[in-house]
């Protein structure tokens, strides 16, 4: 059998925005609709917090295919020559289990992801948001920006990093943009009177207080995807609308939602709903122009396994990638 190999250059090359979010739009609603079978990641971990090791498997019914992604996640890698996310995603035929692809999973994550915090933005912010807050200056706020002006009017854009020089050259790589990109010196001054915030840092302790939220305001929180991390405070949650990928995931990874829990803050009636479940219509979204709202993102192999698919799809039309026989 042949499997179709394709790099990072040519993911980006076949992976667009504004058709990812199309893609995971129907990949969540699929998933609300019961088409999916998604099982819990295995993590490894490293010795001494060095890294750790991700499997992501899930099967679709509706795509007829499977796919498993592959992926370590190295910390300690931002800002240098390796990126914090390295791995492959693994494209199966759902039919008699053929490989069918073999690609690069850093760019699949960096655009998914961003593209779902888009979905999410979509249904819940107020439609006049305007200012946009990054809290994180890697690959994800880079594509979070991307997939926030294509949501929402975006006129003015504010980032902060726990690194201060990496917010500035996040700026310079954003001169071009018809909107101010600005560097600031604070979480606080990032967020103050933001009508949209994505926390995409690597922090394991919140970066974001909920005292800060002005009325109205629409959070993407993403970075943390396990129990002991998280970027947001109790507050923030509590004063927040909670919006999730998938609520099994939820209520076993997401350390933003899992402490405020076992501090007795919160009980799991706190989850409003599956963004794909708002996207069936089955509860409502964004219920006033006061109300905060918050999409809890943990990032779900079917995200993967539909990218993967859409990616294979158009190579194969456009005859990108290199074949090997297995």
């Amino acid at each position: 059998m042949r499997t179709l190999i394709l790099n990072r250059q040519e993911v980006y090359q076949l992976l667009h925005m504004a058709e990812c979010m199309d893609v995971m739009s129907a990949a969540l609603q699929s998933l609300a609709r019961g088409e999916v079978v998604l099982p819990l990641r295995p993590i490894m971990r490293l010795p001494e917090q060095k890294g750790l090791m991700g499997l992501m498997p899930s099967y679709s019914s509706t795509l007829n295919a499977m796919g498993l992604k592959v992926i370590t996640i190295f910390h300690g890698n931002e800002g240098g020559e390796h990126d914090s996310h390295q791995g492959a995603v693994l494209l199966f035929d759902g039919e008699h289990g053929g490989l069918r692809a073999f690609m690069d999973a850093a760019s699949i994550t960096a655009i998914r992801t961003a593209a779902v915090s888009g979905v999410a933005t979509r249904l819940l912010a107020r439609d006049d948001a305007r200012v946009l807050a990054l809290l994180g200056s890697g690959v994800q706020a880079q594509t979070h920006l991307e997939a926030m002006c294509l949501v929402r009017n975006i006129t003015h854009a504010r980032v902060w990093s726990r690194n201060f020089e990496h917010a500035q050259r996040f700026v310079s790589r954003n001169e071009q943009n018809l909107f101010q990109v600005e560097a600031v010196a604070s979480a606080q001054l990032a967020v103050a009177d933001a009508d949209i915030i994505c926390a995409v840092t690597s922090s394991h302790e919140s970066v974001l207080k909920g005292e800060w939220l002005k009325p109205g305001a629409h959070l993407n929180v993403v970075g943390s995807s396990t129990p002991r991390a998280r970027e947001v405070d109790t507050h923030t949650m509590l004063r927040s609308r909670l919006f999730v990928d998938r609520r099994e995931s939820t209520l076993n990874e997401a350390g933003d939602f899992l402490i405020p829990k076992q501090e007795g803050a919160l009980g799991d009636n706190h989850i409003v709903g599956e963004i794909g479940e708002v996207l069936l219509g089955q509860m409502a979204a964004r219920r006033s122009t006061e109300e905060i709202t918050l999409f809890k993102s943990l990032g779900l192999a079917i995200e993967d396994l539909a990218a993967a698919q859409h990616v294979y799809t158009k190579a194969l039309a456009q005859n990108i990638g290199t074949w090997v026989e297995m």
